[in-house]
């Protein structure tokens, strides 16, 4: 196929296409959305993500293998969703988009999610392939520890009032199964108690949830006279203190009573001391002997709402019978995990969300793969460093300062690269909403969890997500980094419209210095021109690199490349100053393959 650049008349050079494959895949798992070359001793190999693999009813994600070498024309998915997991946690692979993310060493699943209790977080996953395309052990440098250890005490009255007694089992084997339940995670005792406290369960007798709810499903009730509530709540406090509670632990206690304590003297001292011990108390009052009786519940509600902490809306229920115990479990097990949980209190997200692999960068100098992670300290985003089994979490204050973040949404991490001066390597991160306009960044790390900002460009226009691609070159091969180019695929023209815009950084030992822009057609709308930018070897022969552009929403989402030569002079894309350069362009007329056809501008 000939390709003809009019910048003279008889200028021109081939891009080859005898012999070339077409391989297609489902249009509704995204198939194509990365693509990578790849090679064995069984041929040459195209990776295919299809990162929607799945769709409708999740979007696990795949990768496809495509023959290069050989006759054939299909891909074989390597059905790989099951096997990019992490052991000892509860993975969510539904929807985690796994190829979302496929570079030379990693395939990333941003979207992995992990499961602690009732929640669930998202701090991606990533694995690397051997020859034979096969995962080798998934990494998640994002993992969350699903809260620390917490010793919880559930302190039963078994006294006479306390009918039936079915329902309290019940609401046992209901909460049990919401714990962390694990010898370095949740211990959980019972007590029981009418006129005194005695052990059901301890706190380090069982190991599994299993062992749990097996005894707790067989205590029976002790009955008792009197119902000295505090005297059991002291007892507890003591299991927390020297009978099995371990140092460091998170200190719970749930307290289930239906009447008012004959012992209510004992209640100033015995609160202030598990106040002074740390212990978060649960008051449960169950109504059911005073309704029955009609008595008024309003003495039971005070007495039971002292016991629990503050706030009382959150640590103190009321139910209006025994059978209606159960419907509160979930419920209680939901804000038990939680006080521990997150170890975050719930708000103050830093790495549960952060979608770590969303972008990924291989560095064959310094052998560290950059993973960019978006999501991470509330969505502001940070950059990690993975090299072999370690990794490093960049802190947010590594970027604080260059990215002024002070409404966490800069998404920094959204794109990552780096910059080589022939002597020492840069990396560079987009943060595509950055102030609204996005920034790139350009950094050196200087010790553990610290970086050394060397430079820092931001965009010319809000909404035009500068910095969501970017693409280093090196046009006379000399393995030194000429230009940066950074997309802006949402730039909108004078006119209003969504064309998109690629800006050119030249590189001085990583300082960049604009240069000028690339950008589509004028008459184009919603074009996205940048949203994919890649270098290519020299393919009009010249002996410098050249740049392919992607505007995937052109010619009405059927979607265009164009192609930009380098040159010699001043290690430069052919007319980039002044952005009249004559662009050669592959435009796919129809599902069977692309024709290519000249543009001039």
């Amino acid at each position: 196929m000939l390709i003809t650049q009019r910048i003279l008349p008889s200028l021109s050079f081939n891009v080859g296409t005898a012999g070339s494959k077409i391989f297609s895949g489902p249009a509704d798992e995204e198939f194509g959305y990365t693509i990578k070359q790849a090679s064995n001793h069984e041929g040459k190999w195209l990776l295919v993500s299809a990162p929607w693999s799945g769709f409708s009813q999740n979007r696990k994600g795949d990768v496809y293998k495509c023959q290069v070498s050989g006759s054939r024309n299909s891909c074989d998915k390597l059905n790989l969703q099951d096997s990019v997991s992490m052991p000892d946690v509860k993975n969510v692979n539904d929807d985690m988009c796994l190829g979302l993310t496929l570079t030379r060493m990693p395939m990333c699943g941003p979207l992995w999610g992990q499961r602690c209790g009732d929640q669930i977080f998202y701090p991606g996953i990533c694995a690397k392939m051997n020859s034979l395309f096969q995962p080798q052990a998934a990494f998640s440098p994002a993992i969350q520890s699903c809260g620390g250890p917490m010793d919880i005490v559930i302190v039963l009255d078994g006294s006479n009032s306390i009918y039936p007694w079915a329902p309290i089992n019940e609401f046992l084997r209901k909460l049990i199964p919401s714990l962390d339940i694990g010898p370095r995670n949740t211990q959980v005792s019972v007590i029981q108690y009418g006129v005194n406290p005695k052990f059901e369960l301890k706190l380090n007798q069982y190991k599994t949830k299993d062992e749990v709810m097996t005894a707790a499903s067989k205590i029976i009730q002790v009955y008792g006279t009197s119902t000295n509530t505090f005297r059991a709540i002291k007892f507890a406090r003591l299991v927390h203190e020297s009978n099995g509670g371990r140092p460091g632990a998170a200190k719970v206690m749930v307290v289930v009573t239906d009447g008012e304590s004959h012992d209510v003297a004992l209640r100033e001292n015995v609160l202030a001391d598990c106040e002074k011990q740390g212990i978060t108390r649960f008051g449960i009052a169950l109504l059911g002997y005073y309704t029955r009786n009609n008595i008024n519940t309003d003495n039971l509600i005070e007495e039971i709402k002292s016991i629990a902490s503050v706030p009382k809306e959150k640590y103190f229920f009321n139910v209006s019978e025994e059978a209606a115990l159960s419907t509160i479990a979930g419920t209680l097990g939901s804000r038990i995990f939680n006080i521990e949980g997150t170890g975050k209190g719930g708000n103050n997200f830093e790495m549960e969300m952060s979608q770590v692999g969303f972008s990924a960068h291989y560095s064959s100098t310094e052998g560290v793969t950059i993973l960019g992670a978006p999501g991470a300290y509330a969505w502001s985003g940070t950059v990690v460093h993975q090299k072999g089994s370690k990794a490093d979490v960049l802190p947010f204050s590594a970027f604080e300062r260059t990215l002024q973040d002070k409404n966490h949404s800069s998404l920094l991490g959204y794109s990552v690269t780096t910059l080589s001066d022939g002597s020492t390597e840069y990396f560079v991160a987009g943060a595509p909403r950055s102030n609204h306009s996005g920034q790139v960044i350009v950094y050196t790390v200087i010790g553990k969890n610290q970086t050394a900002i060397i430079d820092s460009e931001r965009g010319k226009q809000i909404g035009s997500y500068f910095g969501s691609v970017l693409c280093p070159l090196d046009v006379d091969r000399d393995s030194v980094t000429d230009l940066l180019l950074v997309g802006a695929p949402m730039y909108m023209s004078d006119e209003k419209r969504e064309e998109g815009r690629v800006y050119l950084f030249s590189v001085t030992k990583g300082i960049l210095n604009e240069q000028g822009f690339l950008s589509g057609p004028p008459s184009t709308e919603d074009a996205r021109f940048g949203m994919a930018i890649s270098a290519v070897p020299d393919l009009d022969l010249d002996g410098y690199n050249d740049v392919v552009v992607g505007a995937p929403l052109e010619d009405k989402g059927k979607g265009v490349i164009y192609i930009y030569n380098g040159e010699n002079k001043g290690r430069k894309l052919t007319c980039f100053n002044t952005n009249l350069c004559f662009r050669a362009v592959f435009r796919p007329k129809n599902p069977v393959g692309p024709i290519g056809k000249s543009n001039e501008h």
